[in-house]
């Protein structure tokens, strides 16, 4: 079969890691155009992939070749692109998350549903072989019943402040990819409660967000999990995860950048990666290649928006629990289309 044509729209880092991957020739998608508002950076990855570049998002929605989009553009303009690529025809993936409220992403999620294309989100951890791995090996059965649930998600240094201030706030922009990882992982989560700090940078605090945090979970099987987070570990970028069961436990820890030790008299060295991208290349290309499969099988993605929804919801509740000091309880809805979360945020 044909390869699906994709253009990627905005191109900070995660749009070029995507139109990187696309470039290669994924066996089940190609880059074809690129976007971005501002001219230079649209031509240099352009050239760089030998692709046209434009800065016309509406001259990319109009093209009849372009069969889907990437949309890698700040939080605040995926939900107007999400939809006006939806009606377009364009098969929408999306960056995490789609929208800075939930009304805004339950009506991005109602309003592409409606057109029928295929609609992802961009939560990599799903597609990256060590989780997928231990994931196949629980649904088999071979964890048993699951106990404890802990993540470690945390960055070397935090991002520009500036970046902050549109980010949604920690847990939307850094805890919800544990939160989606926990119940993909182990199931639905009924009370969440969170601690949280500005340590790192005083100019975080200052605007009313953390760079640490610590999250537990209560799931709906009665499991427990536990979250840590930080923007300024300092080392590096480490993200781990661990399950234990009835049957056994499930690490994934600490992968190296560079697979050697450096050994020398009462010392071992290694090398730690440096941020996400040299953590999970497999993973953001193994997200893009599954997108365009589901689009030329008609089969639903593997992260659809109510799992987005979801994990926003999980974010929320973590976000009220460290304002309010108090616990956050949840009820997951199960129904036919994934499971919607009915929760009640405490006033401030």
């Amino acid at each position: 079969m044909s390869r699906v044509r994709l253009a990627v729209i905005g191109l900070g880092r995660m749009g070029r890691i995507h139109a990187a991957n696309l470039a290669q020739r994924r066996r089940s998608a190609e880059l074809v155009v690129v976007a971005d508002t501002y001219p230079g950076r649209a031509a240099s990855v352009g050239a760089e992939h030998d692709v046209p570049w434009t800065t016309d998002i509406d001259h990319v929605l109009a093209d009849d070749s372009v069969q889907a989009v990437v949309i890698a553009t700040p939080t605040g303009t995926h939900p107007g692109l999400a939809v006006q690529a939806a009606q377009a025809g364009k098969h929408v993936f999306c960056e995490k998350p789609i929208a800075l409220d939930r009304q805004t992403t339950v009506e991005t999620i109602s309003a592409v549903d409606q057109t029928g294309v295929s609609f992802q989100v961009g939560f990599h951890r799903r597609f990256d072989p060590d989780w997928v791995a231990v994931v196949d090996r629980i649904r088999a059965g071979e964890l048993g019943r699951p106990y404890l649930f802990r993540t470690s998600l945390r960055d070397r240094k935090p991002p520009p402040v500036e970046f902050l201030q549109g980010s949604g706030g920690f847990f939307v922009d850094v805890t919800i990819h544990d939160l989606d990882t926990a119940r993909w992982m182990i199931g639905e989560i009924v009370e969440v409660t969170a601690y949280g700090t500005a340590v790192a940078d005083p100019a975080i605090g200052e605007i009313g967000d953390i760079d640490t945090a610590l999250v537990v979970l209560r799931f709906e099987n009665d499991a427990l999990g536990v979250i840590d987070n930080s923007r300024a570990a300092g080392y590096g970028y480490e993200c781990s995860t661990e399950v234990m069961g009835e049957h056994a436990t499930a690490r994934i820890d600490r992968p190296q950048h560079l697979h050697y030790q450096w050994l020398t008299p009462g010392q071992a060295a290694h090398s730690v990666n440096a941020d996400f991208e040299q953590r999970y290349p497999v993973a953001y290309a193994e997200e893009l290649t599954a997108f365009a499969q589901c689009i030329r099988n008609g089969t639903t993605p593997k992260v659809t928006g109510l799992d987005a929804l979801a994990a926003f919801d999980l974010a929320t509740a973590a976000d009220a629990s460290w304002r309010t000091g108090q616990t956050i309880s949840l009820s997951p809805g199960h129904c036919q289309e994934g499971v919607v979360y009915q929760l009640e945020v405490p006033r401030l």
